[in-house]
């Protein structure tokens, strides 16, 4: 089976960085894009960023310039690096893919992380 598995959350104080990884386990043979969301206390689940596996990458308006998503495919893993923190950027942050294609032929359409609660507060 693969699942995938985040770490890096955390408290930081209002224009202070945190990166953010996910990592894809399991016998994979490749995944298509690769992405985060993020959902605020009382609000809906919103992208933030992602990264095709050729490493095109797209940006919510809102975090454009603070945030960068990056990925190694040999590692099945995805990185968001987040500067410039806001108190609005905090919500529970999940990892996303589309597609991935196992060793055994098998294909995930999508799947999502465990979530990881960022925190920007004085």
């Amino acid at each position: 089976q693969v699942h995938l598995v985040e770490s890096g959350g955390g408290l930081v104080q209002p224009g202070g960085s945190l990166r953010l990884t996910c990592a894809a386990v399991g016998n994979i043979f490749s995944i298509d894009d690769m992405g985060w969301y993020r959902q605020a206390p009382g609000g809906q689940r919103e992208h933030v960023a992602t990264i095709a596996a050729g490493g095109y990458t797209n940006y919510a308006d809102s975090v454009k310039g603070r945030f960068t998503i990056s990925r190694d495919n040999t590692k099945n893993t995805v990185w968001l690096q987040m500067n410039s923190l806001k108190p609005e950027d905090t919500a529970v942050y999940y990892c996303n893919t589309g597609a991935i294609l196992t060793l055994t032929n098998y294909r995930y359409l999508e799947l999502w992380g465990q979530g990881s609660l960022v925190t920007v507060s004085s």
